[in-house]
């Protein structure tokens, strides 16, 4: 196990093996760089034993609250686990504040307590079947002690629908994540599982606009602060958006001489180089405002080519987006310089920056209007769609692939159409007051599509380079903040992240406040046309390719789809490359219906 997740951990390695128990770790190290500080860590008297991927931002803290309580060995955030446990039991994961994924074997009570953190940065998967218990960061350790590779089916028609697969579920038939605010405790042959946290928005802040925006500059100012703390070298993810921006602006008030890097792709101008590295040019810009020390690095054809199986490998299950290959590529060329980075990630899901939202907004608008004026203005398709009800419906709006192009490509007996509305109507929308549906909306992004696709993609992507990445604007005490900011500062039918920009107007350059929201997204369908890139996706997507997928998918349909694609006469590049993911993985992987 450790060796196949060796790549997260390059700096030390380690087990401890007692009977009924055994843990396994790969260091990266960070704070403390002793060889006292590895893991796995036993506790002063030998009673606890933990394994920990992750940073705890507020461990001086906790510790000066511990006071005597604990004797420490090492000045390392992983002790301060240790002896939080000692003190306050299960509940010591409440005091947490960070990015960690941990488990701690008691060997007096015989138990296993295990815990994610609240916003689900760090992955957790386990296997249990009642009698063994595996977990790890990776499902590719797991896999090493001979699980069964049955593909889920349920994951996979979620997969199909939003591209990812939603906690608990995995693409493995027995393997499941801990979801993010978790914790769990196997004893006795029970595996109990318990949510220790709840993002309660509580009543909204009253203050006015200035006031708050004032607040949330200095939060956001502390959390990054607060996570600069690294005994080796430190750097920033900059894309050219606000949120990013935001970050590099919060850490240059407190140092000087900083690392910022920047991912781009090689095309021609014909293809759109411009379009797809306007993000690139902008960060470029802001690196020079701030006069760091700025690192580029660009994808190209054959960096596709190259990474693509890589890539997919590295994420343990199908994620569909060809922004991965760019995030490895990044990862592996900041890791040259830093070991640490800082990323804006969460921005949008907290403060309202998609246009899905300001949309969805629209939508509430429109359906005020008189039924008799709706009827007339309904001849068109894009108005027809604000007639959507709030709900699991306006959610698949926005979020869903259709059903006219799944049943193109998927055989009916592998395709259940209702199963993801049903999925995320029960988990995310039943019994949820809709007074303010993109409120919900931004939540139910917060619970889902942040921690199993875009945080997912983040740590799998860094951690595949040894790279740590950090994500400040998503420390627990802002989500709290943000979930209390009145709807009208985040979003309007106008105007999208209002308060951050409101915050940080003054601070960061103007040139940003005038860029449209593009979001960072790649050439994938224009990589889909190249000749080479063809060959390889079209061989990936047929029958011939991986045998236990045979069955599943209409080949000759997707071969049309592609060759349409290809001769630019329909835009499929969606379910092309989820299906073209879902082929590589299943045969990486050993995939058995």
């Amino acid at each position: 196990m450790n060796t196949a997740t060796r790549h997260r951990g390059p700096d030390g390695t380690g087990v401890f093996c007692k009977e009924g128990v055994s843990l396994g770790h790969n260091r990266l190290s960070i704070i403390d760089l002793s060889m006292s500080a590895g893991q796995p860590m036993q506790s002063a008297d030998g009673n606890l034993i933990v394994v920990f991927n992750g940073e705890i931002y507020n461990f001086q803290d906790i510790k000066k609250e511990l006071g005597d309580f604990y004797c420490f060995n090492t000045s390392s955030d992983t002790e301060v686990i240790l002896a939080a446990y000692l003190k306050w039991g299960h509940d010591c994961v409440k005091k947490l504040s960070g990015i960690f994924a941990f488990a701690i074997w008691d060997t007096k009570r015989r138990e296993l307590f295990m815990a994610r953190d609240q916003i689900g940065v760090k992955p957790f998967y386990y296997f249990w079947d009642g009698k063994k218990f595996i977990f790890s960061s990776e499902i590719k350790a797991i896999l090493e002690h001979g699980v069964p590779r049955v593909l889920n089916k349920e994951a996979f028609n979620h997969y199909l629908r939003v591209l990812y697969v939603p906690e608990p579920l995995t693409m493995f038939e027995g393997i499941y994540k801990l979801p993010p605010a978790h914790s769990a405790v196997l004893k006795n042959g029970n595996l109990s599982i318990h949510k220790y946290w709840e993002l309660d928005a509580g009543t909204m802040l009253a203050e006015s606009k200035s006031e708050l925006a004032e607040e949330l500059r200095g939060r956001v100012t502390r959390s990054v602060k607060n996570q600069l703390v690294s005994d080796r070298p430190l750097g920033i993810y900059l894309s050219g958006g606000i949120d990013s921006s935001v970050v590099l602006d919060c850490v240059a008030e407190d140092r000087g001489n900083i690392d910022t890097f920047s991912a781009g792709f090689e095309l021609e101008e014909a293809e759109g180089r411009e379009k797809f590295n306007q993000d690139f040019y902008l960060a470029r810009k802001t690196a020079a405002h701030y006069r760091t020390n700025h690192h580029e690095v660009t994808l190209s054809e054959q960096d596709v080519l190259d990474n693509l199986e890589n890539a997919v490998w590295h994420l343990d299950e199908p994620i569909s987006n060809p922004t991965i290959l760019a995030m490895m590529k990044l990862a592996a060329f900041s890791k040259r310089t830093a070991t640490v980075v800082l990323g804006g990630d969460g921005g949008d899901e907290l403060f309202g920056g998609y246009d899905r939202y300001r949309m969805s907004l629209a939508a509430d608008y429109y359906q005020k209007l008189p039924k008799f004026l709706r009827k007339l203005l309904d001849s068109s398709d894009k108005l027809r769609k604000l007639d959507t009800p709030a709900g699991v419906e306006r959610f698949a709006l926005f979020m869903f692939q259709k059903d006219g192009i799944l049943k193109r490509v998927v055989r009916d007996e592998f395709l259940n159409t209702n199963i993801s509305a049903n999925f995320f109507e029960n988990k995310y929308f039943a019994g949820k007051r809709l007074g303010n549906f993109e409120e919900l909306f931004m939540d139910t992004d917060r619970r889902s599509w942040l921690p199993d696709f875009s945080l997912m993609m983040t740590d799998k992507a860094s951690m595949s380079a040894g790279l740590e990445a950090r994500v400040p604007i998503l420390d627990k005490d802002l989500v709290e903040f943000a979930a209390r900011l009145p709807l009208k500062y985040k979003v309007s039918l106008f105007g999208t992240k209002i308060i951050l920009k409101e915050a940080f107007r003054g601070r960061i350059p103007d040139f940003l406040f005038h860029e449209p929201k593009r979001g960072w997204f790649s050439p994938g369908a224009k990589w889909l046309r190249r000749p080479r890139i063809y060959e390889m996706a079209r061989f990936a997507l047929s029958p011939d390719y991986c045998e236990a997928t045979r069955s599943i998918f209409k080949w000759d349909e997707i071969a049309r789809i592609l060759e349409d694609h290809k001769n630019s006469k329909a835009y499929n590049v969606n379910i092309l490359w989820a299906i073209l993911t879902f082929q590589i993985w299943a045969k990486q992987y050993k995939i058995q219906l």
